[in-house]
């Protein structure tokens, strides 16, 4: 076994190598990213299912730290093989999909290489029985993420979404670098099971906890650092399934599972988590609903389910565990690569991702139609869907927490859960409206309707010149055929594996555990949420998001000016480093220099009082001395 955990993490690594080598020839760069993945998918597969025990595995041997133990081990246990094999999954579907998606791309080799690079370090991250591997795995994916998301680097907005979600998370990485450092010098050891059962400072735990809740808030997109996720979708569509569906986004979430039982102990840290998680859940979902662009609407869909994973940490009573969580993570990695992927698809088909390009597109594609309609009921909470046992399991779970004594943290999180749960079938109700309703049928609009329609039709000729659907360029750039029958595969087996993923949880202890009245209360208001919106856009007619006011709908669509916030802390950090600058130059600095100028000064002025060429007078004055010592030494004699 242990020689199959080493090659999960290596072959990906591996693979991104010889694929840089080989990337001007595309079939040989395919041939290498696809054929890698689907053996790794099968090596987890069979960790996962091995009949084995959690086992510590060495890599390169311990790092010689002084008095703190640096063991570098992997840690192999059900959990993480049943992690290992969705995202080995989803990354192979990827690969595939995006050898379809980018074949005309020259950059296409760099693009599947570094998708490589980016599944070994979320693996060795998923792999790692210590902390330093899960700080290298968490590096590694920030550094592939911006080169990910800048991929067309010729365009302006897709390498100013590459710098904003890098700058961003390395800024919130610095949480996670001083929480590792203090978890580890708490337990004087990086190993996870030394660091879950050290005992010490609580000031140490604390901060360590909070340092990798503020990491976690970074790159899983938490109010306030959430605003890059959405720019994100400057990338590719594969990309975006990466990075979306069951790796960086959701690696805090497997991060904070890991370290479950410290925080369980720590009120503080929970209480962090629970506040940032409750705010983003919900006020992603209202600003999904308000949305213009399909792949940016799944985005903020994206950020309120990460928050409905870390709630579930955050709320869960200490005797569940984190299968709630993780169980999630694993639902949300099938239905959200399967709707990003869809919606690459259908960016091909209709010219880009923009609604108004989108709208009614859905109607005779088919296979996509249908796959498109599953991972909307799934991300809505649908049964039987896995979305729906993933989410009511979270729900559950955070129920018990508070009315265990869980006190404000857990109603918090109660409360936002019910409420995200209208508004995430609300956004999905409309999106499928706008997706499958013929356009035909606004002909039977009012009079009022046909200006909109107008300019919705003048909206799908101008996408293109529009930062906000980055797909049209990419559709009038490559050219793309009909989909392969391997891209569309793809699509077919995420939509199955979102039909009957649930089986997947229920290997996890927690994983699934759906309590009847709240899976009830659920039920209902994911119908009234999905009905207020068919009654409301007069069942698809109308777009319902066009019924909120401009002036709070446009800023809406622009993440209220978070972007903005952004630019003026980096403005003001700016200020400030150069005020530092000049207290450094003109004031510390100013005290040595003035003693090297004084003394310039001094010498300068004896310079000036001693001519440089000695007098006669001088001279015959020395030449007089020298003899009358000789003199007198002779008149002594």
């Amino acid at each position: 076994m242990s020689w199959i955990v080493r090659m999960i993490v290596v072959l990906p690594a591996l693979a991104a190598l010889v694929g840089l080598l080989c990337r001007r020839q595309r079939l040989l760069a395919a041939g290498v990213a696809i054929s890698v993945s689907s053996y790794v998918a099968v090596l987890a597969l069979i960790q996962w299912v091995a009949p084995s025990r959690s086992a510590d595995i060495d890599t390169i041997g311990a790092l010689p730290l002084g008095d703190l133990s640096v063991p570098l081990h992997l840690l192999s246990d059900r959990v993480s093989g049943l992690v290992s094999f969705v995202v080995a999954l989803v990354v192979l579907g990827i690969q595939v999909f995006t050898a379809w998606y980018l074949r005309d791309d020259a950059r296409y080799g760099q693009f599947a290489a570094t998708v490589s690079l980016f599944a070994a370090g979320m693996l060795l991250l998923v792999q790692a029985g210590d902390l330093v591997p899960v700080l290298v795995g968490w590096e590694i994916m920030g550094w592939c993420s911006w080169l990910l998301i800048g991929h067309d680097s010729e365009r302006h907005a897709a390498r100013r979404a590459a710098y904003k979600a890098f700058l961003v998370t390395r800024v919130a990485d610095i949480g996670m670098v001083v929480g590792i450092v203090a978890l580890s010098v708490r337990a004087r050891s990086t190993d996870l099971m030394a660091v879950l059962t050290a005992t010490g400072s609580s000031t140490l735990l604390t901060v360590g906890l909070v340092g990798v809740v503020v990491g976690v808030a970074g790159k899983s997109g938490l109010v306030p650092f959430h605003d890059w996720l959405p720019d994100a979708m400057e990338g590719p569509t594969p990309a975006s399934a990466l990075i979306h569906a069951a790796t960086m986004v959701a690696a805090g979430t497997y991060v904070v599972a890991r370290l479950f039982a410290l925080y369980a102990e720590d009120d503080a840290a929970r209480t962090l988590l629970a506040v940032l998680a409750a705010v983003t859940m919900v006020y992603a979902a209202l600003l999904a609903l308000a949305q213009t662009d399909l792949k940016r609407m799944l985005a903020y869909s994206t950020l309120s389910q990460i928050a409905i994973m870390l709630s579930a940490l955050a709320a869960a009573p200490a005797e569940l565990g984190p299968g709630a969580g993780i169980s999630h993570l694993l639902g949300h990695a099938f239905f959200k690569a399967l709707l990003f992927l869809g919606a690459g698809w259908l960016s091909v088909l209709a010219g880009g991702t923009a609604i108004a390009a989108v709208r009614g597109r859905l109607r005779p594609t088919g296979a996509l139609r249908w796959s498109m309609g599953i991972g909307l009921a799934a991300l809505a909470g649908v049964p039987p869907l896995v979305g729906f046992f993933s989410k009511d399991t979270v729900i559950d779970a955070a129920l018990e927490g508070a009315t265990g004594g869980g006190g404000f943290r857990a109603w918090l999180v109660v409360v936002a859960l019910f409420v995200t749960v209208v508004l995430t079938a609300a956004y999905c109700a409309r999106a499928w409206l706008l997706l499958d309703t013929p356009v035909a049928a606004t002909s039977a609009l009012p009079d009022s309707e046909p200006a909109l329609v107008a300019a919705e039709e003048v909206a799908v000729v101008t996408t293109a010149d529009s930062a906000d659907d980055a797909e049209v360029e990419r559709v009038h750039a490559h050219g793309h055929a009909a989909i392969t029958l391997p891209a569309a595969l793809v699509v077919s087996v995420l939509a199955a594996l979102t039909v009957v993923g649930t089986l997947f949880l229920t290997s996890l202890s927690g994983g699934v555990h759906v309590g009847v009245l709240s899976a009830l209360l659920s039920l209902l208001l994911v119908a009234g949420g999905a009905y207020a919106v068919w009654f409301l856009s007069d069942r698809g007619r109308v777009d319902v998001a066009d019924l909120v006011p401009d002036r709070l709908r446009e800023p809406a669509v622009r993440g209220f000016g978070v972007d903005t916030a952004y630019v003026g802390v980096g403005r003001a950090v700016t200020a400030l480093a150069r005020v530092v600058v000049a207290l450094d130059r003109d004031v510390v600095d100013a005290y040595p220099r003035a003693t090297a100028v004084v003394a310039r000064a001094a010498g300068r002025a004896g310079e000036r009082g001693h001519r440089g060429v000695p007098s006669l007078s001088l001279l015959s004055l020395l030449v007089g001395v020298v003899l009358v010592a000789v003199l007198g030494v002779t008149a002594w004699r």
